[in-house]
Parts: structure tokens; C-alpha cells; sequence
């Protein structure tokens, strides 16, 4: 089996069939498909089942489709189950409410073939549904995403300096499965803990800018609630914790400039949602980014708003807070 497509579920059943569809739609042969349902309460569970059924009834003509249940213990666990029965020798993370392009996998996996690669990273577009009920593409929604199209192999750590940028998303990838690992559960940014552990032990690894991903944004979606305190804190716990990962990193790869970028980058994040949401708990975070000894924070090319920021809270992160904080006040 040459690839593993792992698809997490849960109460997608709005969306699930033209992820799967556009699975099935690829111009390949040697690959499967692993529908894992995380505790779905809604039609999604059944319909997981119907596919693999009609993979066992048309298996002349369609992929292998294999359905794992379990309780819903979240994204990260969910790809672990899939990529502990996964048989391809590569895997490939897929979303259960986004979808692929058609007649595309040949092209991919050709790639990987000619060039003998361990990943390989291709590009993506956003789509959301309009008033008439179609999908369309539009405009990237946080950062530029467009990976970079120099056409040269370079080993994982050159690839993260040089071209990867600093958007995390594990379903950007075709990626050799001797290299995946199990991504830490029950946090918001398994993605960008995950991803630079599988990317330093890649000796080759290139890009194609070719559009292979449609990234769908919905109300609902887990990286695009709004949170009330808890969940505010919930998730600057968790970037705290992986930044706790990254420094286990930068000890290994000390002159990885993307580790303490992105370091920099969740800790300019965090002083933000501590000023905005946390601010009488200002001293206990910055304590723990003092602990974890962030500072001073490296000054990456990552947009004014960033770089201004950073150099602020480099000269006082509590004076950073504090005129965050008055800003906020003064714009409500």
C-alpha cells in the first residue's frame, strides 16, 4: 500500500461525503482511506459505514475504506487510531469538513516518487459556501499561505528555515510514514507541536504549488470558536505547553531559526490574549514565560504589527499588557 489517507469524524454529516467523494475522485490506485469516528452524535457514523460497504461491495473500483468508532477523546487522538492501523508507506491527514481536488494524487505521488522524498508539501485554498449554496474559494483568511516553489530538495530543518513559514497544518502533507509520530492529545495546537517533530527527522523534503487542499471555514469549526475565559485559558495553557516542547527541541537543534520564531510567535499570541482576556492573572503568565525562559524574543520578519509588538515586550512584557490592556478598554 503506498498511501493512507486518515480522516478524522466527528458530526460532520453536512460535509463528510464530499470530503470522501473527493477522495475517491483521485487518478490512483494504491491507496485507502481511514474514516475515524470520534464519538459522533449526529448521521455521521452511518455514513462512514455505507462507504465501506460499497468499498467492500466495488472493490474493483474503489479505494479501501476501512471505519474506526471510539468515544470522542478529540483531533488528536483520532489520528493516532488512524495511523495505527494505517498500512501506506505514506499518510496523508485530511479533515472531514474540507475536501481535495480531483485527478490530483498521481501527480503527487509521482513527484514523491522521482524525487525520492520523505514530505511533501503543496498548497491550499480557502473556500466557504455562498448565498447559493456553492462552494467557492476566496481570499486566505489569517496569514499568506502560498508555500514556496523553489523546486530543490533540502532536508527538513533547511525546509522549515527557509521555506515553510510559520502556518502549521499537519494536512499540507504527504509525508513518509517511518517519520509520523502520535500527536499530543487534548490541546488546540497539536498541528504546530507535531509538525516540527515530524519535519527535523526529514532528510528530503520539497513543495509543489500546485492547489491540492480546499480548506473549508464554517461557524463551528474547533480552530474558529470564539472562547469565553476558560477557553481563553485553555488555550494559552496550551501554547505554553508547546513551547515547553519546542525548548526539548531547541536543545537538539540549536540553530533552528523556525523553532525560536514561532517560540516568539506564541509568546507575542499569549501576552495578547492574557492583556485582552486574562489581564488580573498578567503576573502568574508572565512568570510562566519567564520560566520558560522565552526572552528576549527573536525579532522575525513576520509582519510590522508582530515586530513592534515583539520589541515592545522584549523592553517590558508586563508594560506590554498593561498598554494592551488600556488599548482594549479604550476601543470597546
Amino acid at each position: 500500500m503506498k498511501l493512507s489517507f486518515i480522516v478524522p469524524v466527528y458530526n460532520v454529516a453536512s460535509y463528510l461525503q464530499k470530503c470522501v467523494d473527493s477522495l475517491i475522485a483521485q487518478d490512483y490506485s494504491d491507496y485507502e482511506i481511514i474514516l475515524v469516528d470520534d464519538g459522533s452524535t449526529d448521521e455521521s457514523p452511518q455514513i462512514c459505514e455505507l462507504y465501506a460497504t460499497e468499498a467492500r461491495q466495488y472493490n474493483d473500483q474503489l479505494p479501501s475504506i476501512k471505519v474506526i468508532h471510539q468515544p470522542n477523546c478529540g483531533l488528536s487522538v483520532a489520528r493516532n487510531a488512524g495511523l495505527s492501523i494505517a498500512q501506506g508507506d505514506y499518510v496523508c491527514f485530511v479533515d472531514s469538513d474540507d475536501y481535495w481536488e480531483k485527478n490530483v494524487l498521481s501527480e503527487l505521488m509521482t513527484q514523491i516518487d522521482k524525487e525520492h522524498l520523505d514530505v511533501l508539501r503543496f498548497d491550499y485554498q480557502n473556500v466557504r459556501i455562498n448565498n447559493e449554496g456553492l462552494y467557492e474559494a476566496f481570499q486566505p483568511y489569517k496569514f499568506p499561505h502560498r508555500v514556496d516553489i523553489r523546486h530543490d530538495v533540502v532536508d527538513g530543518e533547511t525546509y522549515m528555515d527557509e521555506r515553510m513559514g510559520y502556518t502549521c497544518y499537519a494536512w499540507q502533507f504527504v509525508i513518509n510514514h517511518e517519520l509520523t509520530s502520535t500527536f499530543m492529545p487534548g490541546i488546540h495546537f497539536e498541528d504546530t507541536e507535531w509538525l516540527p517533530r515530524m519535519m527535523l527527522k526529514a532528510k528530503r523534503v520539497n513543495s509543489t504549488s500546485r492547489v491540492i487542499y480546499n480548506y473549508f471555514i464554517r461557524e463551528g469549526s474547533i480552530t474558529h470558536v470564539q472562547g469565553n475565559r476558560a477557553k481563553v485559558k485553555r488555550n494559552v495553557d496550551n501554547c505554553l505547553d508547546v513551547i515547553k516542547q519546542y525548548n526539548l527541541y531547541i536543545e537538539h537543534y540549536p540553530n533552528c531559526r523556525w523553532l525560536k520564531n514561532m517560540r516568539s510567535n506564541m509568546t507575542v499570541s499569549i501576552i495578547a490574549l492574557v492583556a485582552q482576556h486574562l489581564y488580573d492573572e498578567r503576573r502568574y503568565y508572565i512568570s510562566r514565560l519567564n520560566d520558560l525562559k522565552v526572552f528576549p524574543l527573536t525579532i522575525a520578519d513576520q509582519g510590522r504589527t508582530y515586530v513592534h509588538k515583539a520589541r515592545l515586550i522584549n523592553i517590558s512584557p508586563l508594560l506590554t499588557i498593561d498598554l494592551l490592556y488600556f488599548k482594549n478598554i479604550l476601543i470597546k
